[in-house]
């Protein structure tokens, strides 16, 4: 390969300039020159592409969001508009791709590469953490320590108070953030899409808290829990139970900014490596991810087709220790 291209798309995750720049830094170690796609499938469509050379990624491993930015594309979604892209990427003489993104990130990849013959290797990267394949994902951990240091701050007021809070995390369809979270800042309950949310007993608990002289209390929420969110789920306990002061804070999109985690940033510079390697060797429609220490790849078929599962060891330590 003479010329690759990366891009970022989907929601942005902390990490993923640390990961354009271990791909480019590792490109140009191998005498490939690399160009930046800006706006992921829409810039690749329109032909906005960049060359990057080493200065273009330093002072960026701490950066969040996306020096490449970000967007969605539905005209990609359609041939007419994959046969656009692959017209510009051929124009520009790329000879293979990196994307760093999720599951809509690789399926269109997947797809492309079947109608026209360009390899792509998958960085995964989206707070959410539930691509299947790989022990963690960029921006998973920076999403994590944002949230505890919300929480932290959001019980100092709580507890000043007597107030009990119902804090929403990201986590639409699934629940990695709010529980791992909810176990790190004590939480008194974690409702994730992947359980059935119980009012009653979500009360019974806050009851039992109560006899226990607990004079404030913290539920963490996904956004896709079935109760309906932080404000539902608090609006059906303050029918039933009003012995605390009861408030809600979504703390939204705040877990995608922010420096990346130094754990998000070696993960990312791994991968970024790793995923410009395996376009070298002939590799093309895998993600480039991390189990057990050891760099392995996952096809875009697995990491699509299945979903990550919630540990329920970690459901029953939640619990445990509620």
């Amino acid at each position: 390969m003479n010329r690759i291209a990366v891009f970022t798309s989907g929601g942005d995750a902390p990490g993923m300039n640390a990961c354009v720049r271990a791909v480019v830094r590792t490109a140009l170690l191998h005498n490939v020159e690399v160009y930046g796609i800006v706006r992921a499938y829409s810039g690749m469509i329109s032909g906005d592409f960049i060359p990057l050379d080493f200065n273009s990624v330093s002072n960026i491993i701490q950066r969040g969001g996306t020096i490449l930015k970000s967007a969605r594309c539905e005209e990609f979604r359609t041939s007419e508009g994959r046969a656009k892209a692959a017209a510009q990427l051929k124009k520009f003489n790329i000879d293979g791709v990196v994307a760093i993104g999720g599951d809509g990130t690789f399926t269109g990849a997947q797809i492309f590469t079947k109608e026209h013959g360009i390899p792509f290797i998958g960085c995964p990267g989206t707070i959410d953490n539930d691509l299947f394949g790989t022990d963690n994902i960029i921006g998973y951990d920076s999403a994590l320590n944002t949230v505890i240091e919300a929480v932290d701050k959001i019980r100092d007021t709580a507890d000043a108070h007597d107030r009990l809070f119902f804090v929403e995390v990201m986590g639409r369809d699934a629940g990695f953030i709010a529980l791992r979270s909810g176990i790190a800042v004590g939480a008194d309950a974690v409702l994730i899409p992947e359980t059935e949310t119980f009012v009653d007993s979500l009360i019974e608990r806050l009851k039992i808290g109560k006899a226990h002289h607990k004079t404030s209390s913290i539920i963490i929420v996904a956004e896709g829990d079935d109760g309906g969110g932080a404000y539902e789920v608090a609006r059906k306990v303050k029918e039933q139970y009003n012995y605390y002061e009861t408030k809600v804070t979504v703390l939204g999109h705040i877990q995608r900014g922010g420096s990346p985690s130094a754990s998000d940033r070696v993960l990312a510079s791994i991968l970024g490596k790793a995923a410009v390697e395996a376009l070298l060797k002939g590799k093309k429609n895998e993600m480039a991810d991390v189990i057990n220490r050891k760099v392995v790849f996952t096809s875009f078929t697995k990491a699509i087709k299945h979903h990550q599962q919630i540990n329920k060891d970690l459901l029953n330590l939640a619990e445990s220790l509620a």
